[in-house]
């Protein structure tokens, strides 16, 4: 399952080095994201969004100065915040705990988010299918974009799979993951393996 909050807030990981890496670092990096995702942007804005010109990672010249960077880091880190909320109250990623913003500001800046997109219309073509797309507030792309992952983060944090969402408990891991079985304790085999060393390890040496 994914989402785009979701796919969002995976933009920050551990960096396999005792680090945190972040996927959007650069324009480059933020187009290449935007274009791998625009399915993702497409399910909330709809298949008739024109959103081309941050799809594209071609075209990474243009985001520096359109701040479709910038905005999409400040709302990550309000979904991160809201995500942090969700799973088992107080227990963050210990590696995220010290990023994280006040959750009430999160809240602010989901909902402002959201409030850009207006409502949703429906568009019936002749002898084609029915689809959805925005109208009202905006037709700025950013204020679609940003709109959309608001958008995003209110639908799965109002929804049911709110209580499967955890926090990889791995040392140094960011990852918020869907627990699909109450077995399942981390994000990933690799993070489950890597503490197993490393409690063997303290074991032995501790």
């Amino acid at each position: 399952m994914s989402t785009l909050a979701f796919a969002l807030a995976a933009t920050i990981k551990h960096n396999g080095h005792g680090g945190v890496a972040d996927l959007l670092s650069t324009p480059e990096q933020t187009a290449a994201w935007l274009a791998a995702h625009e399915q993702l942007v497409a399910q909330v804005l709809g298949p008739t969004s024109d959103l081309g010109r941050f799809m594209r990672p071609n075209r990474a010249e243009i985001l520096p100065e359109s701040g479709v960077r910038d905005e999409l880091v400040q709302v990550r880190g309000a979904v991160r915040a809201l995500f942090a909320r969700a799973v088992a109250p107080g227990a963050p990623s210990k590696a995220d705990a010290d990023r994280l913003i006040d959750v009430d500001a999160a809240l602010r800046m989901v909902n402002r988010a959201a409030d850009r997109l207006g409502a949703t219309h429906l568009d019936w073509p002749e002898g084609g299918a029915p689809v959805t797309r925005w109208v009202g507030r905006t037709d700025d792309p950013i204020a679609l974009l940003v709109g959309a992952v608001g958008r995003s983060a209110i639908d799965f944090l109002a929804s049911s799979d709110r209580e499967r969402l955890r926090a990889c408990p791995a040392a140094r891991c960011v990852k918020y993951f869907l627990q699909d079985d109450p077995r399942q304790t981390w994000c990933s085999p690799s993070c489950g393996n890597r503490e197993r060393v490393n409690r063997h390890y303290r074991k032995r040496h501790g």
